[in-house]
């Protein structure tokens, strides 16, 4: 047996609304050895359902694509299917105590499934579940860390750039997720920008010191934990792989019911206020807009802007 663990995030490049890191975790009947071949098997069964969010959710396609396989692989881990968005952020691992925004109430608020019927995505999760286990692959687990930011301003503050705060939530999920695991575990995570070098990271988010450098190139960085053997990966184009494109749809399906909540959260307060994706340029545009309401409010910007 083998644990394989995924992780993605979305919302990295934006100033409004969260950053947003998911990890999966999937038991695989076989050697460590055979996991890439046995998922990738995997994936092709699942290419309908499952890919990298870039790809299934494309702009005018709507959010149906991406809350399907979203949602379906929550069904799959957990059995359910979350009424509200509140019981989703529940089933994920909750939010940090940090985590309060203006839009937090309208966001847990929100029904579930937006789309699609609760009843559809549990027939979905159902057949990919007993697709995946013909090839001996379960998904194990779903997990979720959101950063708004007043958040990701204070570890800023702290000490910490943009590509730390990435990191480190990324191996908190990956860690927590390792830590349940009795058979070896591989850790499998999409390239944080351009950054090459992870150990110190590893080595925190592990609790271990002696964490063996096995790769640090432009492609690829790899690492071994000499305690536990456990190996982790940063690759260009992780989304090719399973575990991390189901990581990367959850996580760009959480932003998205944030960015919903948001600006209804807003737009409510400034009517006529048109609604942003959170991007730099329309951000700006976003920010001038609604100065005047967000003033009103007395909501510090350091609330709602992500300073890097």
């Amino acid at each position: 047996m083998t644990l394989v663990v995924g992780t993605d995030e979305a919302g990295y490049g934006p100033n409004l609304g969260p950053l947003v890191v998911a990890a999966t975790a999937w038991r695989l009947a076989c050697a460590p050895e055979r996991a890439d071949a046995v998922l990738a098997a995997a994936g092709a069964a699942a290419a309908d359902l499952w890919g990298d969010s870039k790809r299934i959710f494309r702009a005018g396609a709507g959010l149906g694509p991406l809350e399907r396989g979203a949602m379906a692989a929550l069904a799959a881990a957990t059995g359910g299917v979350p009424a509200r968005a509140a019981a989703l952020a529940a089933a994920l691992g909750g939010d940090h105590p940090l985590a309060a925004a203006p839009e937090s109430a309208a966001c847990g608020e929100l029904p579930l499934p937006r789309v699609l019927a609760a009843a559809e995505c549990r027939a979905v999760a159902a057949d990919v579940a007993s697709r995946l286990a013909a090839g001996g692959v379960a998904l194990a687990a779903v997990r979720c860390r959101v950063i708004h930011p007043r958040e990701f301003n204070r570890l800023l503050d702290a000490g910490l750039n943009k590509s730390d705060v990435l990191s480190q939530a990324t191996l908190d999920l990956a860690a927590a997720l390792a830590a349940q695991a009795s058979e070896p575990v591989l850790v499998w995570c999409d390239r944080h920008g351009g950054r090459k070098r992870y150990a110190t990271a590893v080595a925190r988010a592990f609790a271990t010191p002696l964490v063996e450098v096995l790769d640090e190139t432009p492609a690829r960085s790899a690492y071994r934990l000499a305690s536990t053997g456990c190996r982790i990966e940063f690759c260009v184009g992780g989304e090719a792989r399973l575990p991390v494109a189901v990581a990367s749809m959850t996580a760009k399906y959480v932003r998205e019911l944030w960015m919903a909540a948001f600006n209804d959260h807003w737009s409510a307060l400034a009517p006529g206020l048109r609604a942003t994706a959170g991007y730099p340029v329309d951000a700006i545009r976003w920010r001038r807009e609604a100065a005047h309401v967000v003033g009103a409010a007395g909501i510090p910007w350091d609330d709602l802007w992500r300073r890097a």
